[in-house]
């Protein structure tokens, strides 16, 4: 094959350097939200920290309010290979595990990814929902979204384990949707300053006990439990 061959096999196609510029856009929207507000960032800004001009931006995207839904499609899918959760690695484990548990801990290494990422930009949007109707639709859908994944994973969940007793399936998605959202998760970690890996834990310790009623079944100390207990000489723990 020769070199001019292989370079031209090389070379992106017009479409795919027309898609990796549009998720760079999205990907700047995303960073100036989370930086300077929803207030704070101009259509002007995304361009310029994605190295576009500035009609690109209003071509592709026409506002910033649809700049700010699609900031929460990169924070959904991330930065690699933006696959919906359902496609995603985390999600195919949780489902091909046996124990609800186990499957819990997959629950929120991935949903926890996702959080982490979706909560700085909630934060901005749900301070401008009173303000702006399109901002309040924006966030509506996508919380309505995200209740829809999370329903569809407890339905997988359930499979393993039944329900707290007396527990329905639209509360149990409720209370998955509170634990495991950037309500809680604002917080916990952003607020009370608790790190990643402990929201983590705790989210499957309390999922598991409220959701599922494996509180006696899985003796799974929490970050606070774990922070406050130490074992004596006789290799029994006790809390300070």
């Amino acid at each position: 094959m020769s070199a001019v061959k292989r370079q031209a096999q090389a070379l992106p196609t017009r479409r795919e350097r027309a898609k990796a510029t549009h998720w760079r856009i999205i990907k700047a929207a995303y960073e100036a939200f989370c930086e300077r507000g929803y207030a704070g960032t101009t259509m002007a800004s995304v361009a310029e920290r994605a190295g576009v001009a500035v009609q690109t931006v209003y071509f592709v995207f026409h506002t910033k309010a649809e700049l700010l839904s699609r900031a929460y499609d990169f924070a959904v899918m991330g930065d690699g290979e933006r696959r919906i959760p359902e496609e995603q690695a985390w999600y195919q484990e949780m489902a091909a595990e046996p124990d609800v548990t186990a499957a819990l801990r997959h629950v929120m290494s991935g949903v926890g990814d996702i959080i982490r990422r979706v909560t700085p930009l909630y934060v901005v949007a749900r301070a401008n929902t009173e303000s702006d109707e399109e901002i309040a639709r924006i966030q509506t859908f996508h919380e309505t979204w995200r209740a829809d994944g999370y329903r569809a994973m407890l339905e997988i969940l359930r499979k393993k384990a039944p329900l707290r007793r007396g527990l329905s399936p639209e509360r149990a998605n409720h209370l998955l949707l509170l634990y495991a959202g950037p309500d809680v998760y604002h917080v916990l970690v952003d607020v009370y300053r608790w790190t990643h890996d402990d929201w983590a834990e705790w989210a499957v310790v309390t999922v598991a006990d409220q959701v599922f009623g494996r509180s006696e079944q899985d003796d799974v100390p929490g970050p606070a439990d774990r922070a406050g207990r130490r074992r004596d000489p006789k290799g029994s723990g006790r809390a300070d």
